[in-house]
């Protein structure tokens, strides 16, 4: 009896040696949820710091999340970063790439290990199966809705600096598209259109040039508010008017709170909201585990000079 006694506990002992591990607890302070944030950085523009700070707010330490962060507006320097991410094991990867295309062979690694990816403020050029949801500006909507409320100014005619943000992102694109087809189909002369990557010194040196080779113009369409900054600084130069009553219509995009306060003293024209308020949205998916829908659009709007509020400013205008 005691002979089989010991031969039964011998086999379990054996038994337990190739049975499954079960798996390890995570330590104390080692379940936080790993996630690689990729932006461009927060110098670019007013909407890009306010984008960068709700990111650091909503995935915090604090919150359970252990962060890692990766700031450029170079596509090759954040697709080197992306890769990096998915080699560290980080469990999601939120994404607003500078260029929307070159994405696709990073977001099937990414898939092959993993790691999940939501993008924010900006789409990418790659199959929707490949990342879980992008929570976006609907650019092309905010580009149109700019260009409906310039041809409802009725002006006699139509000579348009454009200052384009950074070349091939959605913003880009996006806000471009509209005005490109008012100028393909001749109801607006394109007096120059370049890109001055969003920088407000590049813009400032661009109207310099159009100005000092006497080009006629009366309408400077921005593609971000430091842009337009820049251009009215060089108008202010020159001593050419500008804004409501003035000799050009300025425009601009993001809803900085200077820039809207440019609008209520009727020193601009017009400026469309992009709302950079994207981590909440995709906090929700992450920790819900449900996506809603694959692309999920900001609710945004275009302000104008001659009937925006301080309320307004109070309520949709980014920064101080």
């Amino acid at each position: 009896m005691k002979k089989s006694v010991i031969i039964a506990v011998a086999l379990m002992c054996v038994a337990s040696l190739f049975a499954a591990p079960k798996k390890k607890a995570k330590a104390a302070g080692d379940g936080k949820i790993k996630i690689g944030i990729i932006n461009n950085p927060p110098s670019e523009s007013g909407y890009r710091a306010a984008n960068v700070k709700d990111m650091e707010n909503v995935f915090s330490a604090a919150k359970g999340y252990d962060v890692k962060t990766y700031y450029s507006m170079n596509n090759d320097e954040q697709l080197n970063a992306f890769s990096q991410f998915v080699t560290d094991g980080v469990d999601y990867i939120l994404l607003s790439p500078a260029d929307m295309a070159g994405w696709s062979s990073a977001f099937k690694k990414a898939q092959k290990s993993g790691v999940k990816v939501f993008l924010f403020d900006r789409l990418a050029d790659v199959k929707d199966n490949l990342y879980e949801a992008a929570v976006v500006s609907d650019m092309p909507k905010e580009g149109e809705s700019a260009v409906a409320w310039l041809k409802a100014q009725k002006l006699k005619e139509y000579k348009v600096i454009h200052l384009q943000g950074h070349m091939g992102s959605a913003a880009q694109i996006g806000r471009t598209g509209a005005l490109d087809k008012e100028f393909a189909a001749g109801t607006m002369k394109k007096v120059v259109q370049q890109t001055a990557d969003w920088s407000a010194d590049n813009a400032k040196k661009i109207v310099e040039s159009v100005i000092n080779q006497k080009e006629d113009f009366n309408v400077i369409y921005a593609e971000n508010d430091d842009m337009a900054k820049g251009a009215v600084a060089a108008l202010d130069e020159a001593g050419i008017t500008h804004g409501v009553n003035g000799k050009v219509i300025i425009m601009g995009f993001d809803t900085n709170k200077w820039a809207l306060r440019e609008l209520l003293a009727g020193r601009w024209n017009y400026d469309g909201q992009c709302s950079p308020f994207q981590a909440a949205v995709i906090e929700n998916m992450i920790k819900s585990g449900k996506v809603p829908s694959k692309i999920i659009y900001n609710d945004e709007k275009g302000f104008d000079a001659k009937t925006i509020k301080q309320s307004d400013i109070d309520t949709y205008g980014l920064g101080d």
